[in-house]
């Protein structure tokens, strides 16, 4: 699992804790503590503690050798019986001496555990008082139980709940169900161009080993095999075919998918530029009616699902023409994904109209032409700001009425620099994830950068297939 534990003050009132001192406690009393466990609980107890069996935190293996459902850490049962404790009986002050359970029945996220304490035996001597504790599910099963020794407080101790971090874990698993649908009956033969450097070609490689698809290392044969050798990756059965350059290289692999031996283009070692001059060639490129555009394809784990991010890296100061394709190919790939009407937030300074901020009137114009059908397939908002179009709180707090508020799928940015700065926000200081993929040509282009996940390097390709996927089957349909 990769998770990142983050934390937020969160603030108590007037809440307090009190404390029972040792004269005050009699034998028989007792404390409990009722919570259901979420997925949260589960996951944050694997970051803290470290344990990250697969039991705990990965839900395929939960499918594949259990009920489907996230087997809790057995420690937390011993978490709720000190939270009971340390809280309500003895309370604050108390010290922990000694903890003996048995764990008799697996925990699991969801579950709604109820964690007794009974006092058994009290030591004066010591200070010390025997509890017996015990945990059950609501159906009265046991789940756990065993004896916990503490030293209660000499006096009776109220004092204010102080301020705790809230925790948050940040998974990135958003992206697992889409490289599951995308691995596909036979490899989709893929033209890669200029796979020269280590992270080009262990891109390619990757994919192949997952079985997604077929590469074409299109480049100079010398320096395909040396990065391949200083990667490590092993090019037996790979098809090879050797161009001269950079440029070469990028002409032969758009002709390798112009004459039907690939289905997807795929970017190596060399700019963007280059790849995508060979794409627009209008007699030898991959040209269509639908300006080219670039979609960054998101794993926010502060967002509830994927969110999609266009354009922030094809056109700078796009048009509103060429804003209203750069929308449609974003509504399509979101089709091919199996999300059947996307929402598409259409992102500005602020959410109202102001003929001084351009990008305001081109946002409502972009939702006037999906309501005259010169977009179709989704549901436009705009313009919103940021936080209107992210937080559906932000948007009834201004008073804005929106059904795409709090749960886009889709950005549409004013321009280049503005989407590049978010997406690298996201990015960097959200610790999302990112796949990349070029819309608008014949076929789809994958992209992929140095610094990108395995994860998002697997996502861009699967991306692409699930995407020819669909062409395919609305061509032949």
């Amino acid at each position: 699992m990769s998770a990142i534990v983050t934390t937020k003050q969160s603030g108590n009132g007037d809440k307090s804790l009190e404390s029972r001192p040792f004269d005050a406690i009699r034998v028989g009393d007792t404390a409990s503590l009722t919570r259901t466990l979420t997925r949260t609980d589960v996951k944050t107890f694997a970051v803290l503690s470290g344990d990250l069996n697969p039991t705990h935190v990965d839900d395929d293996f939960a499918r594949k050798y259990g009920d489907g459902r996230l087997v809790a850490h057995s420690m937390l049962s011993g978490a709720m019986i000190s939270s009971v404790l340390g809280n309500e009986l003895p309370g604050p002050g108390t010290q922990y001496v000694s903890q003996e359970l048995r764990f008799l029945k697996p925990l699991h996220a969801e579950d709604t555990i109820t964690a007794t304490v009974v006092v058994r035996e009290k030591h004066p001597k010591t200070g010390t008082v025997l509890f017996d504790c015990r945990c059950t599910n609501t159906a009265g099963e046991v789940m756990a139980e065993g004896v916990a020794e503490v030293v209660a407080p000499s006096e009776r101790l109220v004092l204010p709940m102080h301020e705790v971090a809230r925790i948050s874990v940040q998974t990135h698993d958003k992206f697992a169900a889409f490289v599951r649908r995308a691995k596909p009956a036979r490899p989709v033969s893929t033209a890669v161009a200029h796979p020269c450097s280590d992270a080009a070609i262990r891109s390619a490689i990757e994919a192949a080993q997952e079985g997604m698809i077929e590469p074409i290392l299109v480049g100079p044969l010398d320096k395909i095999r040396a990065a391949a050798e200083a990667a490590g990756v092993d090019l037996n059965g790979v098809r090879l075919v050797n161009a001269e350059h950079s440029h070469d290289a990028a002409e032969k692999a758009v002709a390798l998918v112009r004459s039907g031996e690939a289905a997807i283009l795929m970017k190596g070692s060399l700019h963007t530029d280059e790849l995508l001059a060979a794409v627009v060639r209008r007699e030898f490129g991959l040209r269509t009616a639908r300006r080219l555009s670039h979609v960054f394809f998101m794993d926010v784990p502060t967002y509830h699902k994927p969110l999609m991010v266009t354009d922030a890296a094809i056109n700078i100061a796009p048009t509103l023409a060429e804003k209203a394709d750069i929308c449609q190919n974003a509504i399509d790939l979101a089709h091919a994904l199996g999300i059947a009407l996307p929402k598409v937030a259409i992102l500005s300074a602020v959410e109202n109209i102001n003929d001084k901020i351009i990008s305001t009137m081109e946002a409502a114009s972009l939702c006037k032409m999906a309501d005259r059908g010169q977009i179709t397939g989704a549901i436009l908002d705009g313009p919103l700001a940021m936080d209107n179009a992210i937080s559906r709180e932000a948007a009834e707090i201004k008073g804005i009425a929106s059904p795409v508020a709090g749960d886009p799928d889709i950005l549409l940015v004013p321009d280049l620099v503005s989407g590049n700065i978010l997406a690298k926000q996201l990015t960097f200081m959200s610790n999302a994830d990112a796949a990349g993929i070029v819309l608008g040509a014949k076929v789809p282009i994958v992209l992929t950068s140095r610094a990108d996940s395995v994860r998002a390097r697997l996502t861009s390709c699967a991306l692409a297939i699930l995407l020819a996927g669909a062409a395919q089957g609305a061509n032949h349909g």
